[in-house]
């Protein structure tokens, strides 16, 4: 059996649409998961899940909006109802609804950030993991990104709750340990998708950002899937904790 192999499992992937979270969902559907795919939209959601199952996998759409308490318990019941206890949990879902200085986000725009970003992570974990030590483990997914890690001049409020992401990682690898329940982050650089479209699509900040890359440009969606089926796996049973950073080595170049 492929230390990659997701046969018997159910993962359930927020943002699972379009972009990062669309290429997670897929690959882990090929490795043999029974997956969910979620985002606000249900007609979307089942697009995405028709995709899947018309390529051989097999996955269900259920819509949720993250910033909703009830939206994400039903999400949670609905997937256990359908497909049975989640083994694999990827936090993919979040926003940014602002781009420029700190000092002039809105405290309304601030708050939605932390909400989305932080809040629903925080409470699907807890909605999701201790099911998971019920049945003897399981793999939570946070994708953070590189922008927690480093100080920004535009994306500040993100980044702040992109780093609170990778704590929350940490924290909970501590806790869940002994259960053996797995918590990783990923944190990608710049990927081609829409909801980096701001950044990528401007040729100034594209260049400046590419020319840091020691890959000389930016990631696409299934690059970072890989990496997230590796911890959703046996492959990463021994990994936990931990914040992986995929940026084309953007962060080691300075």
């Amino acid at each position: 059996m492929s230390l990659f192999d997701l046969q018997g499992k159910v993962a359930l992937v927020t943002g699972s649409t379009k972009g990062i979270g669309k290429a997670i969902v897929s690959r882990m559907a090929e490795q043999g998961a029974q997956v969910v795919v979620s985002s606000r939209n249900q007609e979307l959601c089942d697009e995405v899940a028709g995709e899947i199952n018309a390529a051989g996998g097999r996955a269900i759409g259920i819509a949720c909006n993250i910033n909703y308490k009830e939206q994400l318990e039903n999400l949670v019941k609905q997937t256990e109802i359908k497909l049975g206890s989640i083994d694999i949990l990827v936090c993919n879902a979040a926003i940014n609804p602002y781009f420029g200085p700190s000092q002039e986000i809105s405290d309304s725009a601030f708050d939605k950030v932390m909400h989305a970003n932080i809040g629903s992570v925080h409470k699907l974990c807890q909605l999701v993991i201790p099911s998971m030590a019920g049945n003897g483990g399981g793999s939570v997914i946070i994708v953070s990104s590189i922008g927690g890690l480093k100080g920004s001049d535009a994306l500040g409020a993100y980044a702040i709750s992109k780093a609170a992401d990778m704590q929350i990682a940490r924290n909970l690898a501590v806790e869940w340990g002994p259960k053996n329940v797995r918590i990783n982050c990923i944190a990608p650089g710049l990927v081609r998708t829409d909801f980096a479209r701001a950044l990528w699509e401007n040729p100034e900040i594209y260049a400046a950002t590419v020319s840091k890359y020691p890959l000389r440009r930016i990631g696409e969606p299934d690059e970072i899937a890989g990496t997230a089926v590796l911890l959703a796996s046996d492959a990463g049973s021994f990994t936990t904790g931990q914040t992986i950073v995929i940026d084309g080595g953007g962060t080691i170049a300075g």
